[in-house]
């Protein structure tokens, strides 16, 4: 094939065009995101049982809905979550790779059997169930100078005149409001009034229903009608009221004597917020704060700019005085990023072109590299677009790496042909034609080599297989154009632009020099090695010894944490804290967290934590921290930020308050570290099962390996117990319905009807005035209508006892749970504090179990999985070099070598404190195939030159020396092309330190003792082969022979 391209170089140039317009073209559609789409689909069921408490929603509402969704097809696990608010949450997890269309569908369906179980006033309100949207991408904060648009005016005008619009642009998964809610009509009961009318809720509700309606009140004139009608008349009716006077007016009773008794006499009525449980504010002053989720499948970024566009359309039809700013914005971390790994990419280039060049000492050689490097890289983008990938952080590593890897093909080549020129005198036609025919093997089965490494790890299931699927194929893909390209481009160019006789540069005459004395040097001491083969293996054993002592005590790791740009805090005061002392320690956070020198921004929430959901003693707060040019010292990094932040609100009396940082693979939890389920087997009580959680959480923050150790259920809550003498409310004929009635609109609030205004429907709710619902005493203001017509007082027939209990409850695969989070202690791995935990688990009562969800779950799935990683790729590297020598033996002379290259890399662990995390995971295996290239290029080149009659120790030694300089200029070129990441700062540049002192050291080791100690390997190994198999001295041809092969053992 080299000898058709190099008769017609055009075609190749042609070829390479094409490839190159292929790739631009595809990259002009491929979207761009963080990481692959690898969250679980998750499907969320979510209702509200006004008034209920959360062992009555969790009976009532989320059991009924768990029983028939449990084992819908393809269900990891499912979980609940029930409010003393009379919120309910359901969440089915499905395994990665389920079509989340389809998954809510099945959902839907079985929801649907459920609903004739539930409560009317739980199908009244709505079942709703939806796509557990994509990433949070970004937040919109609503903000006025003027004290009239307030923070209910600030989150109407939200809901009414964004949420929908935002809500339309593409790639938009959902838009929410956090904070304040929409209008409602108020009617603020007065319990004293009603009574001395003889009035109660139900007469309330039922006047409100009967005269807040839209009727249709016909036509006049309507066929058919009388012979001489000429006209026909739609008669209108009053419809809806819209007006808190026109409420007011609302008849609830007429009296013998043409009294009436309107509403307003026995309410007051306001244009009021529906719900008055969370309050938001950016610092310190009311907002509106609106959340955007994204689809999975959509451009992160582009679905960013259109939500500016769009949200820079909307606000030139803002009220006077009204602003929006974009504070929290995942997308800065997504663009600064990539930008990142972009800007590593072109210096990767431009470190591995100026290698070359020191290396060839000729421009003219060195520009076929330059152009073989981004045609191969370029050109990947059209299968990624292909195989329906985006451009994430994933597939640009798996670019970064691939430098190093691509330009090897052209070194090679180029090698050789100036090899052959200098060294034989042949014209560069010639040399490169003769030079094809040598090497065009050893690169084929070098690619092949590298796609046993990373195709069987396509393979690999779960959120671990995505992340090694993206970053192998991405790889696979480049190695594949770079071999063409080799084959193809590399000899036309070479043609093109070599010249025979010419000399290096002058002032590159001592780099020759330092190559030659290196060589030299080099020559000197494989020589003597490979005199003393036994004290080679020797040293290989220990140093494999040292490898399996670092591998053992080395911490693990799943993802490590990213600098994102915001940080989290959760606020939890104590139990039954009203939402005034909430929102009053919601200040001093925010005071505390604005004093920081890297924070520009604090958003904070009351009400709602996005740990344990909502109370009113929660709270949750955004940390925005100034852009990555702003804080380059160590102090202002998350970490230093949290240990400051931390000192700080843990001061804060009155509070458990906690600042931690963003997970960093959005979908998988809200916080860092494990994520545990207590479950509950037997059905105890709720007291009991957090006895049994705080006993375990005691223990674990005791032991060594794990810190900050803590569960969410809050189950000795102070609460009341309403008790009902049900005989003397049967003497009295008091109907039991009425009384709970009453007192969920009283107390809890009700839901009547609807109202109509600014265009929008909203709701009418009941509830008695703040004065009247304060105290259990309280209980004497509310009255009910026994069977007689008597107004009888509550209070005689019914009472408030204090008690204790849960105000959430949380459930898991249909058992009671307690959600238990930690993190692993400095120095510790999340698999060492997993198995801490599991240990102490392990003693607890068989009446509860565990289970693992979210990020862990996740982590011990990959755990798993790497041990049949690293296997498939050494076996599939061995079994392909088996078919390649037509040798059982001779291979491990190659696969020696794999260790040494993994030496490197543990020891840089071991010095930097890094833990194997998936990126580590990630760089191993490409060390696999790396270290498996070094030691062909000798073992290939030493087989060959055994074949032609060479000794084993000569043609070792010679092979050496021979592949030296090429296999020095490669091992350069891939160091310095991850140097920059290992020298990477900003946003996310944790994951590329991990991954490039990965791949950095294990290739140093793998240049340095792979080199030293392959020849003697391949002493070792060939000789106890000719040795015990009886064969003559020559070995088995190699891919490019064509005698037949010998028998080998």
């Amino acid at each position: 094939m080299s000898e058709f391209f190099l008769q017609r170089p055009k075609f190749a140039f042609v070829l390479s065009i094409l490839i190159t317009l292929a790739g631009l073209l595809a990259l002009q559609g491929l979207p761009v995101n963080m990481y692959p789409d690898l969250a679980p689909p998750q499907v969320q069921v979510r209702t509200i049982y006004p008034g209920a408490s959360a062992d009555a929603v969790a009976e009532a509402v989320v059991r009924p809905i768990e029983q028939r969704l449990n084992g819908v097809e393809g269900m990891i696990y499912i979980e609940s979550s029930t409010s003393s608010d009379g919120s309910a949450t359901i969440t089915v997890t499905f395994a990665t790779g389920t079509d989340a269309d389809m998954a809510q569908v099945n959902v839907q369906n079985r929801v649907k059997l459920a609903e004739s179980q539930l409560p009317e006033e739980v199908r009244r309100e709505g079942v709703v169930v939806r796509k557990q949207a994509g990433n949070m991408l970004m937040g919109i904060n609503l903000v006025s100078d003027r004290p009239e648009l307030d923070g209910l005016f600030l989150s109407n005008y939200a809901n009414t005149s964004l949420l929908e619009n935002l809500a339309r642009v593409p790639g938009v998964a959902e838009a929410q409001v956090l904070g304040t809610s929409e209008y409602a009509m108020r009617i603020w009961l007065d319990p004293e009034r009603m009574n001395r009318l003889g009035l109660t809720v139900a007469d309330v509700n039922a006047a409100i229903r009967e005269q807040n309606q839209i009727v249709a009140a016909g036509t006049l004139g309507q066929e058919p009608a009388a012979p001489d009608q000429i006209f026909t008349f739609n008669v209108r009716s009053e419809g809806r009221l819209s007006e808190a006077g026109e409420f007011g007016r609302t008849v609830v009773r007429t009296g013998a004597e043409g009294r009436v008794v309107r509403l307003r006499d026995v309410a007051r009525i306001e244009l009021g917020a529906r719900s008055y449980a969370a309050t938001a504010q950016l610092n310190g002053r009311d907002t509106a704060f609106l959340v955007i989720y994204q689809l999975p499948d959509a451009n992160a970024l582009d679905v960013a700019e259109r939500v500016r566009s769009e949200m820079t359309r909307l606000a030139g039809a803002f009220p006077e005085g009204l602003n929006y700013a974009i504070l929290f914005d995942s997308t800065r971390f997504i663009d600064e990023s990539i930008r990142e790994v972009v800007k590593t990419l072109f210096e990767a280039v431009v470190l591995v072109v100026l290698v070359v060049f020191l290396f060839l000492q000729s421009l003219r050689a060195t520009l076929i590299p330059a152009i073989a490097i981004p045609v191969s890289l370029i050109g990947t983008f059209a299968f990624m677009a292909a195989m329906g990938y985006s451009v994430n952080l994933i597939t640009l590593f798996g670019l970064v790496l691939a430098i190093g890897i691509v330009v090897d093909d052209a070194i090679v080549v180029i090698e050789n042909v100036d090899r052959l020129m200098h060294e034989k005198g042949l014209e560069v036609r010639e040399a490169v034609s003769r030079a094809m025919r040598e090497i065009t093997a050893p690169i084929v089965s070098t690619t092949l080599v590298l796609l046993a490494v990373f195709v069987p790890v396509a393979f690999l299931p779960g959120i671990t297989g995505e992340l090694f699927r993206q970053f192998a194929v991405t790889i696979c893909f480049a190695v594949v154009i770079s071999m063409i390209n080799a084959l193809t481009l590399s000899p036309a160019l070479s043609s093109v632009l070599l010249r025979g006789g010419a000399t290096p540069m002058r002032w590159l005459r001592p780099v020759e020099a330092f190559i030659q004395r290196l060589t030299l040097g080099y020559r000197w001491l494989i020589e003597r090695m490979l005199k003393r083969p036994f004290a080679v293996a020797g040293m290989f054993l220990v140093l494999t010894g040292a490898l399996v002592y670092l591998a053992a005590t080395t911490p693990t790791g799943f993802v490590p944490e990213e600098d994102q740009g915001f940080l989290f805090v959760d606020v939890q005061l104590p139990d039954a804290a009203s939402g005034n002392r909430t929102a009053d320690i919601m200040q001093q956070v925010t005071d505390d967290v604005l004093q920081d020198p890297a924070v520009s921004d604090f958003i904070g929430v009351s009400g709602f934590s996005l740990i344990n959901g909502s109370g009113s003693n929660m709270g949750f707060g955004v940390v925005v921290l100034k852009d990555w040019s702003e804080r380059e010292t160590a102090e202002l990094q998350p970490a230093a930020v949290l240990d400051r932040l931390n000192a700080r609100l843990w001061a804060i009396a009155g509070a458990r308050i906690m600042a931690f940082n963003v997970p960093a693979i959005p979908g998988l939890g809200v916080t860092a570290g494990f994520d545990l389920r207590l479950l509950d087997s037997a059905g105890v009580s709720p007291q009991e099962l957090a006895t049994v959680a705080d006993n375990l959480v005691l223990q674990a923050n005791q032991r060594e390996e794990l810190i900050r150790v803590r569960h969410n259920l809050r189950a000795n809550v102070p609460m009341y117990d309403l008790e009902v003498d049900r005989d003397k409310a049967k003497t009295l004929g008091v109907d039991f319905g009425d009384v709970f009635v009453t007192l969920q609109a009283q107390l809890g609030g009700m839901y009547v009807n609807d109202f109509s205004q600014f265009g929008r429907t909203y709701r009418v709710m009941l509830g008695a005035e703040s004065q009247y619902r304060s105290r259990p005493e309280d209980l004497r203001h509310f009255q009910v209508r026994n069977e007689a017509g008597e107004m009888v007082p509550i209070a005689g027939i019914a009472s408030l006892e204090p008690a204790q209990g849960p105000t959430q409850l949380e459930g898991f695969n249909l058992y009671r749970s307690v959600t238990i989070n930690g993190e692993p202690a400095a120095g510790a791995s999340t698999i060492e504090s997993v198995a801490a935990m599991e240990e102490l688990m392990a003693d607890l009562p068989d009446n509860y179990s565990f289970a693992w969800a979210g990020q862990t779950l996740q982590e011990l799935e990959a755990g798993n999985l790497i041990v049949v990683l690293f296997a498939l790729a050494i076996v599939t590297v061995y079994l392909f070099l088996v078919a390649l020598y037509e040798s059982w033996t001779l291979p491990v002379a190659v696969m020696l070598s794999v260790p040494l290259a993994f030496l490197g890399s543990f020891i840089a662990f071991r010095f930097t404190g890094q833990p194997v995390d998936i990126y580590a995971q990630i760089g191993l295996v490409l060390l696999v195939a790396m270290a498996a290239k070094t030691a062909i290029l000798i073992v290939e080149f030493a087989a060959q030159l055994h074949r032609e009659g060479r000794s084993i120790v000569a043609a070792a030694a010679e092979a050496a020396v021979q592949r030296f300089r090429a296999v020095l200029m490669t091992g350069l070129s891939f160091m310095l092309g991850v140097t920059p990441l290992v020298l990477a700062t900003g946003a996310g540049a944790a994951s590329r330190i991990s991954l490039g002192v990965t791949v950095l050291w294990g290739m140093a080791a793998a240049m340095i003792l792979v080199t030293l100690m392959t020849p003697a390997f391949y002493v070792m190994i060939q000789s106890l082969r000719e040795r015990f198999s009886g064969a003559a001295a020559t070995p088995a041809p190699g891919p490019d022979h064509s005698a037949p092969a010998e028998s080998t053992p």
